[in-house]
């Protein structure tokens, strides 16, 4: 029986690292303990999240015809990703991440590149490879207009659409219709809430599945309330939330309730902080597995 398939269209970065004992002040310049390059962006995080559970993943993006670019697609292409539908841009850079890594926690700043011509028109020509799809996965660091175009096409389809509004920004009233699920943190819905008309708040509310980091997530559709997450130790928290949203997906194309899925995925997102990296630490099916056994024991 073939795998069903995740379509991800979003974004595919270089993650520029750098690691320091503290927070840098305004105007102050640190010496950091270390750097190296991961490879990243919101969307192929999530996208090698998936795969890396057993999925079938295809993705969607834009790179730029640079050694990044080469090295994000090879990487892609590691974890059995079909990258046909990646993008080689000229006159335009790869997209990056640069990341401060402080005590566990991260800070990012994204300069999107060949990301900003994932266009509408782009995707167009991609319209099969969603409509063939299980479940399509979005996030914001790609066109506001690609996103909502994305969306629209899978409801044609009857696809399912999970939306993890990050970065946040106001999204279309039409793109929140067509989601089935947003993945907010706690911030991020904080936002969401406040850019919503009151007509729509509870509507979008049901769609909601709120991250809490080691909290677990909040679910408002069906009133299934708190999930509690898994206790780790937490080495780099980058790729988290991503880790959860690949998971999910996963979860839901195999079949499992909400419920279930987002005990997956807690587990998943848990183990990805055990290691560096948006990627390095993103588990097997078995990995998340067992830890979900092992605490189903000490929880009993």
């Amino acid at each position: 029986m073939e795998k069903k398939k995740i379509t991800v269209i979003g974004s595919i970065n270089m993650d520029l690292v750098t690691k320091v004992s503290r927070v840098p002040l305004v105007g102050e310049t640190l010496i950091g303990d270390s750097f190296y390059t991961n490879p990243g962006g919101k969307g192929a995080n999530q996208a090698v999240a998936a795969a890396r559970l057993g999925a079938r993943v295809s993705m969607i993006g834009c790179v730029g015809d640079d050694s990044f670019g080469r090295q994000l697609i090879a990487n892609l292409e590691s974890q059995s990703i079909d990258t046909s539908k990646v993008g080689i841009v000229s006159d335009t850079s790869t997209g990056i991440a640069s990341i401060t890594l402080s005590g566990g926690d991260n800070s990012i700043i994204v300069a999107p590149g060949a990301n900003n011509l994932l266009t509408p028109e782009y995707l167009l020509r991609h319209e099969n490879a969603i409509s063939e799809s299980e479940c399509i996965l979005l996030q914001l660091e790609i066109p506001m207009e690609t996103v909502g175009l994305a969306a629209s096409i899978a409801k044609k389809h009857g696809v399912r659409v999970i939306l993890n509004p990050a970065p946040f920004q106001p999204l279309p009233e039409q793109l929140l219709k067509d989601a089935d699920y947003l993945t907010p943190n706690e911030h991020e819905q904080k936002q969401l809430v406040l850019s919503l008309d009151s007509n729509l708040k509870q509507e979008v509310l049901e769609k909601c599945i709120v991250t809490q980091g080691p909290k677990g997530v909040a679910i408002h559709k069906d009133g299934l309330g708190e999930i509690p997450g898994y206790q780790v130790k937490a080495i780099d928290t980058t790729g988290a939330g991503d880790t959860f949203n690949g998971a999910l997906a996963y979860a839901l194309s195999e079949g499992m309730g909400l419920k279930e899925a987002c005990r997956f995925a807690n587990a998943a997102a848990a183990l990805s902080v055990t290691k560096p990296g948006a990627q390095g630490g993103m588990p097997s099916r078995q990995e998340v597995e067992a830890l979900m056994k092992m605490a189903g024991k000490t929880r009993s």
